[in-house]
């Protein structure tokens, strides 16, 4: 059976060589750190370069490992750079892209492409989705939880969801943080309950600014299971009853679950057999957020003891993805 991962995560080679050359956008750089070299942001956030990051032999050799055939690729969240000038993010948007693109071409039967969009510039962020998809083939964007404290419902981003929604090609929305996060900087707490955070309140507010009902063609993709969304749409539901100002959607928030897909990174397997049963098989996607620390494991062992049919495994291994991203890869080479 054919897996496709739609959580996956790169820094392409022609990136990293700026890194080392100190012409990377925002001036991120490598360091030395004990031996291993490191990803370093001027605001301070720093990650291991690993080599699955951006050596395609070390990736392929990681998904075959995860029996994983196909993987859409998206730029590692800290270099969505919305907080750069608009102009200078444009061109980075641009570079990052294209360095993307320059790594989906070494192995494209193995890997497909999403973009990264300058959203602080929402209107060169939708000329950036047209151009990569008609000049590179890739499937969507990756686009951040919100820019800078700009939620994606808000009006000044409409033209990118527009163009999502006109050319037919998903959004799937990341969250992303570089710098501190108070009241999360302490136990990782900014990944381990921001992320899941991030992606319930810029979902929640899809739904209930009415956004979804403004954009019925728009297909997004929620990471990490849709965070903390699912399991606490009732009380969404809840407030659309009794608070006026929970009112901006047409219809009940849990109608609107499905108007998402999810993908299978729950760090249980539990919790993603509860995720499938809340809103079928048909909305969640296979995603293992490689090669982060906090990815998750195989197909396998991300759906270990949920019993489904054989179709709808296949769906979340394959079909799902192909019918969103378009078909993706070739069979089996795990």
């Amino acid at each position: 059976m054919k897996v496709v991962d739609i959580h996956a995560h790169v820094i392409p080679p022609s990136l990293v060589d700026a890194m080392r050359d100190g012409h990377a956008p925002d001036g991120i750089r490598l360091e030395s750190d004990e031996g291993r070299l490191t990803v370093v942001h001027r605001q301070g956030y720093r990650y291991p370069l690993l080599d699955e990051f951006h050596d395609v032999t070390a990736r392929l050799s990681t998904m075959d490992a995860q029996g994983v055939d196909t993987a859409v690729l998206s730029v590692a969240p800290p270099l969505f750079l919305y907080w750069m000038d608009a102009a200078e993010g444009t061109e980075a948007a641009r570079v990052v892209n294209d360095a993307v693109a320059g790594m989906v071409a070494q192995v494209p039967d193995r890997f497909a492409g999403l973009a990264t969009l300058p959203l602080q510039d929402p209107e060169a962020a939708a000329r950036e989705l047209r151009r990569c998809v008609r000049e590179h083939g890739f499937r969507g964007a990756q686009v951040g939880a919100h820019a800078e404290g700009v939620p994606l419902d808000d009006e000044r981003l409409r033209p990118v969801l527009a163009a999502a929604a006109e050319m037919a090609v998903p959004l799937v929305i990341h969250p992303y943080y570089v710098g501190s996060s108070p009241g999360l900087d302490d136990f990782y707490l900014t990944n381990l309950q921001g992320n899941p955070w991030q992606t319930a309140v810029s979902a929640s507010r899809l739904i209930l600014s009415g956004t979804l009902d403004a954009l019925p063609d728009l297909d997004l993709v929620l990471v990490h299971g849709g965070g903390h969304l699912p399991y606490q749409v009732g009380r969404l539901d809840h407030g659309h009853r009794v608070r006026p100002e929970a009112r901006g959607c047409d219809r009940p928030p849990s109608d609107y679950l499905r108007r998402f897909h999810y993908d299978t990174l729950t760090h249980s397997p539990e919790a993603t057999g509860w995720l499938i049963e809340q809103v079928g098989a048909d909305r969640v996607v296979f995603g293992t957020d490689m090669p982060f620390d906090m990815g998750g494991g195989s197909l396998d062992q991300q759906l270990a003891g949920v019993h489904l049919p054989e179709a709808a495994r296949a769906a979340i291994a394959h079909a799902n993805a192909d019918r969103i991203f378009g078909p993706t890869g070739c069979d089996s080479h795990g």
